[in-house]
């Protein structure tokens, strides 16, 4: 007996057990969320319920969504197949631009005399002043695409238009066979079809001087600024409009991207790309070849070559390598011909 009043809440006492038997404590039931399990005394649930603390879930919080949900997060676009034809329309507004400028500061020079330039009409048969003209409107023009199409792209100029000239230096051989091809070609093209005596490129080589720039011109920056146009922009913006025009009226899907992110191209939109790409071009150079039909068509044959070369090692780099080698390998014979651009009448 104590001197303390009896608690009737307290917990009972267990009674010791029989020597026949080994006490095991029962464990404490350890509080659950729902039903209590089948094997708990239905007298042990108002100590749970009085007991039992306040359990924290699993369950995320009810997190209320922002009012402007739509706006918060930015919409899932498609992947842009670069370079298409807007980019190409874009190309031609860059060139556009830097005609412009061209035109100019041309008329700039010849009105105040800077550096001795008297425009005339003889300028337009000067190969000089052709050659830097040109080389003028191919810079500004890149440097424009330098700083516009990365942030078009979100890439840069050169991994856009597959540039990958480390592909294109390891292939060097084997691509300079190519150009070994194109000039063999050249070399069937006049005998068959030869094109006529006078014709203007002759008339623009007839002294050294003009000749070496020609030459120096046409194996550095004509190939380089070229291939940009006709084979990094123009050729891709033709296949993928081609494919573009094919899902929208079959209502299929559009082509996967390669791993690159890269446009990959049916063959039918490749051949229709190609020789699309390859009349321009031809076009382009026919006027010094004296509006011949074999010049022409070797031109659109070459330019083939270099849209196949172009889409099968997917490098900008590697069709310029082809395209420069295919004009060194020109005016190196007529150098050999001519005694190093002194005597034209042995070619």
């Amino acid at each position: 007996m104590t001197n303390f009043p009896e608690d009737d809440t307290r917990e009972p006492v267990t009674k010791p057990a029989d020597d026949a038997e080994t006490f095991i404590p029962r464990p404490a039931a350890e509080p659950r969320v729902g039903n209590v399990m089948a094997e708990d005394r239905a007298d042990d649930a108002p100590q749970l319920a009085e007991t039992a603390a306040p359990i924290a879930t699993n369950a995320p919080p009810n997190v209320e969504r922002p009012l402007f949900h739509s706006y918060a997060q930015p919409p899932v676009r498609r992947p842009m197949r670069i370079p298409n034809f807007g980019h190409f329309l874009l190309l031609l507004l860059l060139l556009t631009v830097a005609f412009c400028i061209l035109v100019i500061v041309l008329a700039l020079v010849s009105h105040f005399h800077l550096l001795g330039v008297q425009i005339s009409a003889k300028s337009a048969t000067d190969v000089g002043f052709n050659l830097v003209s040109e080389a003028i409107l191919y810079l500004v023009t890149f440097g424009f695409s330098l700083f516009v199409f990365p942030m078009v792209w979100n890439e840069s100029l050169f991994v856009g238009l597959q540039w990958r000239g480390k592909l294109a230096l390891t292939w060097f051989w084997p691509l300079f066979g190519v150009a070994v091809i194109c000039f063999a070609l050249a070399i069937l093209d006049q005998f068959l079809m030869p094109g006529p005596t006078n014709a203007p490129i002759e008339k623009m080589i007839s002294t050294p001087g003009a000749a070496w720039l020609m030459f120096a011109f046409g194996v550095t920056m004509a190939p380089f600024f070229e291939e940009m146009f006709f084979r990094g922009f123009l050729l891709p913006a033709l296949c993928t409009a081609c494919d573009w025009s094919a899902e929208k009226k079959t209502h299929r899907l559009p082509r996967p991207l390669d791993a690159n992110g890269h446009p990959q191209w049916s063959l039918p939109a490749v051949i229709i790309g190609s020789v699309l790409t390859s009349i321009p071009f031809a076009l382009l150079h026919v006027e010094q070849q004296g509006h011949s039909l074999g010049p022409f068509l070797l031109l659109i044959i070459v330019s083939l070559i270099l849209c196949a070369v172009r889409l099968i090692t997917r490098s900008l780099a590697a069709s310029t390598l082809v395209h420069a080698s295919y004009n060194f390998i020109i005016f190196s014979a007529a150098m050999i011909g001519s005694d190093g651009f002194r005597h034209f009448n042995k070619m």
